[in-house]
């Protein structure tokens, strides 16, 4: 999940200077989740707009506008308003905005509403906890599912520096050190010969931006 923030007020109307007639698109998975891009939240930044001066000339929810799929089908049965729009304004994380983007026949200006500041987990009590780097090695099945490049700060991949104190990391010591959690785990599993495997510096080519992933579909012959 993308967890996200809504940009102040002031600089969402900066960014749509010059242009009056707005469209929202809204997102009905994770930007409505962390309540910043569902059906309630289109409602409220309809009333700002208006109150700064804009016409909303209406307004979709696509289930994932990051999916290609869902964002034409939603423009397509809304190109009415969206002919009359001079601006898209997108309640949904950077993904959801460019998707839109590349999905917009009518080349409107398209406006990002919020900040995407995190992939998270959402915990039992509806915390969302940022638990994943998508460091493109994945090292969990060597640290019992704890991830360290995510949960330490100096995302040390050979056990814990010399701060740790009582097993508080040194950068937070409200923080359990996040080594002392893999040991701890290892142990109930009598597994703790494997930390004395030396891992290798990361690859970060892998981290090399921007990713592609080409999905091939498969060929039958009779």
């Amino acid at each position: 999940m993308i967890i996200s923030e809504t940009k102040p007020v002031v600089q969402i109307i900066d960014s749509l200077k010059g242009y009056t007639r707005v469209f929202l698109v809204g997102c009905g998975e994770c930007a409505a989740t962390c309540k910043t891009g569902g059906e309630p939240e289109l409602a409220r930044m309809k009333e700002v707009l208006e109150a700064a001066g804009k016409k909303v000339v209406g307004s979709c929810m696509p289930s994932a506008p990051c999916v290609a799929s869902q964002v034409k089908a939603e423009f397509a049965k809304n190109m009415s308003f969206l002919r009359e729009a001079e601006a898209l304004l997108v309640l949904a994380c950077g993904l959801g905005v460019q998707s839109v983007k590349d999905n917009d026949r009518l080349g409107h200006t398209v406006l990002p509403a919020l900040n995407s500041v995190f992939g998270a987990v959402m915990d039992a009590q509806g915390n969302f906890l940022e638990k994943c780097s998508l460091c493109g090695e994945c090292v969990l099945d060597k640290t019992a599912g704890i991830c360290p490049v995510t949960l330490c700060p100096k995302g040390l991949m050979n056990g814990p520096c010399g701060g740790v104190d009582k097993g508080k990391c040194e950068v937070d010591k409200d923080k359990d050190c996040v080594w002392v959690l893999i040991y701890k785990e290892m142990e109930k599993k009598n597994k703790l010969g494997d930390l004395r495997e030396i891992r290798k510096p990361r690859d970060f080519k892998k981290q090399t931006r921007p990713h592609k992933l080409v999905i091939s579909k498969s060929v039958t012959s009779n």
